[in-house]
């Protein structure tokens, strides 16, 4: 089992990273409500959404966001 994160979309691909490493995959092998920013669970041929990992990365995000503007 892996973990990615949807970068971007470009067409009918999905760019997904991998630690360092980008890859394309196709959008149609996703779950249809995958978005830019969801934390992909890759087990052998299934593919999930981790939305604990994704909310946690919201809330990080946020959190940096706050230290930021409330200086």
């Amino acid at each position: 089992m892996k973990k990615g994160i949807i970068d971007r979309f470009e067409g009918d691909l999905a760019v997904v990273e991998f630690n360092d490493t980008m890859k394309d995959i196709p959008k149609a092998k996703l779950p249809k409500e995958a978005d830019i920013g969801d934390v992909l669970i890759f087990d052998d041929d299934k593919i999930t959404i981790d939305t604990k990992k994704k909310a946690k990365l919201n809330q990080e995000i946020q959190d940096l966001m706050d230290e930021l503007f409330d200086n």
